[in-house]
């Protein structure tokens, strides 16, 4: 009987233990994710500026690109479509909609895909866009009508529903009121089916005005966090990019729970995660005939007859003071329960007592969820301003799913904050700060090291000061991730080599030399002697063991020479080490032109002439 953990480990174990794991998630609604990218194929759309810049079409394109890729690498089985509105052809289910091209069914991205993407970017890409599509009239109702017909179409459930649409005309039908009123009818209809809008508009000459037609057509936004529409126009692929980003991902809490403020008092609250560690995906095990993903089944057998075993006639231990523990599931359960989910508010700290070693992993960021609990939002705003106003923060005890082990939060709370065009740059909430146990916490016996005079601190100071710079954690990617996604993406694209990566991680020399100047020297002055240098300094390597009066280590051989024919005769060479051939080859006088094993069992039987 093994310990009762080799058989039983709940999907739920460990969840608070690693940083970021996201397990056992429970989402508002479940199913996969649909994107459909819907784009304005008109001749203003082909038209680069002056400035040098990308072609609005262009610059589509390659936002639709990494929408794909990152989809394949996060997000493989959600849905993701491209359609094209203001074309001469019409390509579209049984091509009721006219001037409508799907280039895209609402399908899951492939690599193909992505080829299909990359033949419609730069001149060329420009050149297939107006030979396959054309340019022609501009329907914007029938577009909307089309793609809320490859909505219906698909029968898989969809728990999020987005559709962006790429323009640089703000007036797509050209003052044509009906064709406005038919728009804003469809998009309507779309948005009482779950369907939310976005509008991506691009830079045009004398600027987008959104109030003319689009601002009837964008869906609101659905919270205080969401993006809402922007006024200003991209004029660049990296401001591009970025507003689809913030769009594209649906925001999903890890656990919604009730915060209790006391007896009777609860405010529901969601915990959303704010940052996850890249990680390089798991590797699938594959049927060597078909490469169809391996399925593993594990079964229980009894070791005296061999009959398979049902959970019902297994039973857990664990050995405590040298005796074997024998439990019930059930009371296996019990024992991994501590609470039931939620936050339960302890008490409050004052903000000096919360220290920077506290911190052991990423912290969680808590949101009232007003849809579960009536009133939880204006409470949530009245603690939230409180705390901020004393400078104090909540201490709580936290169980986010059932069978998880409580842990202590130190609700650290955190203002909202604009920038000068009214956006939010920080959301209202409390960040959960995991503290740790006592157990955690260890003293460590520090060296003792020569102390450092006043002026080589001051001169290090200066050194830190002219060197320090604003860092973003998102400016430095991980290059081993970044050439592992790029080879796969070579790999998946037919490409020749790989895109070519830099790795953010390593120092500018230049660019610190030119900082330092002479503090470098300064420095080195102050801390090393005069005659001292760093490069002449030598690696003692150990003596061979003929210089140092030892015998030479001669290889093992146990084998007599009848013992090794008998090996040949028997054909059991293979059993034997590759030292231990080596050996045999050197006391025969074999000569050997290689050290894989098969080359010395060759060459053994030919010296032995067999």
């Amino acid at each position: 009987m093994a310990e009762w953990n080799a058989y039983y480990q709940n999907d739920d174990d460990n969840v608070d233990g690693e940083e970021g794991d996201e397990s056992g998630v429970d989402y508002k609604s479940t199913g996969r994710d649909s994107l459909v990218f819907l784009v304005d194929a008109s001749k203003e759309m082909f038209i680069k500026e002056e400035s040098g810049e990308l072609s609005p079409f262009d610059m589509t394109m390659q936002c639709v690109r990494s929408v794909y890729t990152s989809k394949i690498i996060s997000s493989e089985k959600d849905l993701v479509a491209l359609v094209f509105y203001g074309t001469e052809q019409s390509k579209n289910p049984r091509n009721s909609f006219k001037h409508v091209y799907v280039y895209h069914d609402l399908d899951t991205p492939g690599a193909r895909r992505v080829q299909d993407v990359d033949g419609l970017r730069g001149e060329e890409g420009a050149k297939l866009a107006a030979k396959t599509m054309g340019c022609g009239k501009t329907n914007l109702g029938e577009a909307l009508w089309c793609c809320s017909n490859l909505y219906s179409d698909i029968k898989l459930r969809l728990s999020h529903k987005r559709l962006m649409i790429f323009t640089c005309r703000d007036s797509p039908h050209g003052g044509d009121s009906e064709r406005d009123r038919q728009a804003r009818t469809k998009a309507g209809d779309l948005k009482e089916t779950g369907v939310l809008i976005d509008l991506m508009h691009l830079m045009k000459p004398g600027g987008f005005d959104v109030s003319i037609f689009f601002c009837d057509v964008v869906s609101p936004p659905e919270d205080e966090a969401e993006l809402g529409l922007q006024m200003e126009p991209c004029g660049k692929l990296e401001d591009l990019q970025k507003r689809v980003r913030a769009k594209e991902m649906k925001k999903r809490s890890i656990a919604r729970l009730n915060l209790c403020l006391g007896e009777g008092m609860n405010v529901a609250v969601g915990v959303y995660i704010t940052a996850l560690p890249a990680r390089k995906p798991n590797a699938i095990r594959l049927y060597k005939d078909n490469n169809e993903p391996v399925r593993t089944k594990t079964r229980l057998y009894n070791t005296e007859n061999g009959s398979l075993l049902l959970p019902s006639d297994t039973k857990r231990a664990q050995v405590y003071a040298g005796k074997q523990i024998v439990m019930e599931k059930n009371e296996v359960d019990l024992i991994k329960k501590f609470s039931e989910p939620g936050l339960e508010l302890i008490g409050f700290k004052p903000m000096e007592r919360l220290k920077l070693y506290h911190h052991l992993r990423s912290p969680v960021f808590i949101y009232p969820e007003e849809e579960m609990v009536t009133g939880s939002a204006c409470v949530f705003t009245a603690l939230l301003k409180r705390c901020s106003e004393r400078d104090v923060f909540a201490l709580c005890k936290y169980t986010r799913i059932r069978n998880s082990p409580p842990r202590f939060l130190a609700l650290v709370p955190q203002r909202e904050e604009l920038d000068e065009g009214q956006t939010q740059l920080t959301a209202p909430g409390f960040n959960g700060i995991f503290l740790p146990y006592a157990d955690d916490i260890r003293t460590l016996d520090t060296p003792q090291l020569p102390t450092a005079c006043d002026a080589q601190v001051d001169k290090m100071k200066e050194i830190v000061k002219s060197l320090r710079f604003k860092y973003r954690c998102d400016s430095f990617e991980n290059p081993v991730l970044q050439q592992h996604y790029r080879n796969l993406e070579a790999l998946a694209l037919d490409l020749m080599a790989p895109e070519p990566i830099e790795d953010l991680t390593m120092p500018k020399i230049n660019m610190i030399d030119e900082r330092l100047g002479s503090l470098a020297q300064e420095f080195k002055d102050l801390v090393y002697p005069d005659d001292y240098n760093p490069e002449s300094k030598t690696v003692t390597k150990r003596k061979p063991a003929e210089a140092a009066g030892g015998a030479e280590k001669k290889p093992k051989m146990d084998l007599t020479e009848d013992e090794l024919r008998d090996h040949v005769r028997k054909g059991t060479l293979g059993k034997l080490t590759v030292p231990i051939l080596k050996g045999a080859c050197k006391q025969f006088g074999v000569v050997i032109t290689g050290t894989k094993k098969q080359e010395l069992i060759d060459a053994l039987k030919a010296q032995l002439g067999q």
